[in-house]
């Protein structure tokens, strides 16, 4: 069943829904024109639809449709200034060295900028061929392309329009999925079978992932004006379980405490086993949410959480019953009792027929939650400097497409050695780590799909058999290019060969030609990434640090504001909550790609993981806290709680201005209780010590940065 339903998945997921819309915008110019006769032309056709493909990122759909445009544009004029000079290896080689530099630098405006920046440089490589513009002419060549990337614009937009939520709805499918599995993994700490720091490690790397797709999410929900007007609810609907899947997702941080004690204290009992089944339901109650929203159903609940909630109290009572200290695990309880609570809110908006009343905040609300890109020039001049790493890395591309294709004039290796210059293209990343990695998933596709399509050549000889391996090949390659790059090139190589077979090439010198040209262009990549201005993630950890504690000591006055009892601004508590969980995955980003770098190059490598480690638990038990707090029906502060508080602001403050760090503005924090003797009361306590280990923690994290 389960296998089933992750392929039921992946069909309706956004992943497959892209490979059949690209492949479609791809594949129809090129039926079209071919039964008119005139391939040559579909083909032109289909390469404008696969650039402006390439621009069509996940995101609302004014932007889709704004990033798309411009991509015609720059594909239309790179096609002709290439046909136009083409003729001249000496003006395409400057043409390479100053478009790749110019469209490298499109990073510094986001993802969509710099997918526009590589359909530009797509289409610029593969008219360098004199012959491929020749037929038709520059101006009629680049006109076909334009009508190909207006053609998918059309398409996509249209598609778009047809299903207004599908996008929004598979993102957040993906997104709630993620969350199931960053659930599952925090169940595991109450597993005594379980390794604590092994369990850490994937616990911070999911965390990464879990961001990507909230960020995504918010990116379709709350930059879409349709989503929180639309009057039939559906828009809400999405934007309702957004918000409080980001709510559960807190609260299982808020789980959080001294695993290491926890277990030391109570592993002889059952409680623990039965904090971490309950807590694996919520995971798969949540993973089955995400089928079903995905699938585009209503969802039906797995399980129901009453029978082992009530167990789990009865175990916990009776520790109490033996004198043992069973507060903790009380907290705990409550956390867990609100997450079950969550997730049966979520699950009840699908049965509520009165959902479309429900209302959601506004658009200017919404809108703070996302992040905002100026398109101005002030952005680029202020990256034209050799501190930028996306700058370093536009001349590293300029530099190396110019000596990758001096080597296919030079060393010419068939008639297809532009694929040495797209090797270069594709591979070569601002990070060091990713170029590793692309470097490796490129070569392993491209040879075992080399092999692959080479041996359906071979042994298929029917036309309209190779022609469903084509459809075959060419969905898995455009469904797999976000979700797995390995895959997607193991898909690509097969389609690629076959479609040349259809054009009448010698499928096995087009597979040797384009193994070999892969080898090249990654050699040339990956040589450049080690010795051409190389960009080693260490220069930029102590940046990343200081971002997550800032981001953490704004999430602390949250705490004391709550302890001084002040109203609470939810919207800046949000907002300091997301800031947390942003810094927190760039940092722990960061720290992987650096893990993949020469160890040369990984300074301070224990140390760094250690602040990571650290830093999510203080984020953690700040959410803990929280949670706490906003739970308690009367939870009396005294003036040592306040002390704590005040010395953990400081200190972090302390911390943030040595490292580099802006002064951050000082709140003054006052007790408003009693001073005096007076007798403290088992929260009090527990309050105290929880106060005391974040203070335990900033001070661990001070020796770590500090000299």
């Amino acid at each position: 069943m389960n296998h089933s339903r992750e392929i039921k998945s992946f069909i309706f997921s956004q992943y497959f829904s892209d490979g059949l819309r690209i492949t479609f915008g791809v594949l129809l110019p090129s039926l079209v024109f071919y039964n008119l006769n005139m391939l040559s032309v579909g083909l032109t056709i289909s390469l404008g639809a696969l650039c402006v493909s390439i621009a069509d990122n996940p995101g609302p759909v004014v932007h889709k449709r704004n990033g798309m445009l411009f991509c015609n544009l720059f594909v239309f004029l790179t096609a002709i200034l290439t046909g136009l000079i083409n003729w001249n290896p000496i003006l395409v080689g400057i043409e390479i060295t100053v478009l790749c530099f110019l469209y490298s630098m499109f990073s510094v405006y986001g993802n969509r900028a710099s997918s526009i920046g590589t359909a530009a440089l797509l289409v610029m490589i593969l008219s360098i061929d004199e012959d491929v513009v020749s037929a038709s002419g520059a101006w009629e060549h680049s006109l076909y392309i334009l009508s190909g990337g207006l053609w998918y614009t059309i398409l996509s937009i249209s598609l778009s329009q047809i299903r207004p939520y599908r996008l929004a709805q598979q993102a957040l499918g993906e997104c709630i999925k993620e969350i199931a599995v960053f659930v599952r993994i925090k169940a595991d700490f109450y597993n005594l079978n379980t390794d604590h720091d092994d369990n850490y490690t994937k616990l911070v790397d999911q965390q990464i992932l879990v961001h990507q797709h909230q960020d995504t999410v918010r990116e379709l929900l709350f930059k879409s004006r349709l989503m929180v007007k639309e009057s039939t609810g559906a828009g809400r609907l999405l934007i309702l379980v957004f918000v409080d899947i980001v709510d559960l997702f807190e609260q299982a941080m808020a789980t959080h405490y001294d695993y290491q004690a926890i277990r030391n204290t109570y592993g002889e009992t059952n409680v623990l086993d039965g904090f971490n089944k309950v807590i694996t339901k919520f995971s798969e109650d949540l993973e089955n949410l995400s089928y079903f929203i995905i699938s585009n159903e209503n969802p039906e609940r797995l399980h129901h959480y009453k029978t082992e909630l009530e167990a789990l109290k009865l175990s916990i009572d009776r520790l109490e019953e033996q004198e043992v200290s069973n507060l903790v695990l009380k907290k705990i309880l409550i956390n867990v009792r609100n997450m079950a609570s969550r997730i049966r809110k979520i699950y009840s908006y699908y049965d509520n027929p009165q959902l479309s009343s429900v209302s959601v905040r506004s658009q200017e609300h919404l809108n703070k939650f996302v992040s905002h890109q100026d398109f101005d020039l002030k952005t680029l001049r202020e990256n034209l400097t050799f501190k930028s790493s996306i700058f370093r890395h536009a001349i590293r591309v300029s530099l190396m497409c110019l000596i990758g294709f001096l080597v296919s004039k030079l060393f010419p290796f068939g008639h297809h050695s532009y694929w040495i210059l797209l090797t270069i293209l594709v591979i070569l990343k601002p990070a060091f780590s990713l170029t590793k990695q692309r470097n490796i998933q490129r070569l392993v596709g491209t040879l075992c799909g080399g092999v692959a399509g080479a041996l359906i050549i071979i042994y298929v000889k029917d036309q309209t058999a190779l022609f469903v391996f084509l459809l075959f090949f060419m969905v898995g390659a455009y469904s797999f290019q976000r979700l797995n790059y390995i895959v997607s090139v193991l898909f690509m190589t097969p389609y690629t060969l076959i479609l040349f077979s259809f054009l009448g090439e010698n499928n096995l010198t087009v597979a040797q030609e384009r193994i070999i040209d892969t080898f090249v262009g990654s050699f040339i990549a990956l040589g450049a990434s080690f010795f051409i201005l190389p960009n080693w993630e260490y220069y930029h950890l102590k940046s990343f640090m200081r971002e997550v504690l800032v981001a953490n000591h704004q999430y602390l006055l949250n705490v004391a504001d709550e302890l001084t009892e002040k109203q609470l601004d939810i919207t800046s508590y949000k907002l300091a909550r997301k800031d947390v969980y942003v810094s927190s995955a760039n940092l722990a980003s960061a720290f992987q790609r650096m893990q993949s770098e020469p160890k040369s190059k990984q300074q301070n490598s224990k140390e760094i993981h250690k602040f990571v480690v650290l830093n999510h638990m203080l984020s953690s038990y700040i959410a803990t806290l929280i949670t706490n707090l906003q739970n308690a029906d009367n939870t009396e502060i005294n003036e040592s709680h306040i002390k704590l508080i005040r010395k953990s602001l400081y200190s972090l403050s302390e911390i943030i201005r040595k490292m580099g760090g802006t002064d951050l503005k000082e709140v003054e924090i006052r007790y408003q209780g009693q001073t005096g003797d007076q007798e403290v009361t088992k929260d009090q306590y527990l309050l105290y010590e929880q106060l005391d280990y974040i203070n335990k923690l900033i001070s661990d994290i001070q020796k770590l940065v500090l000299p």
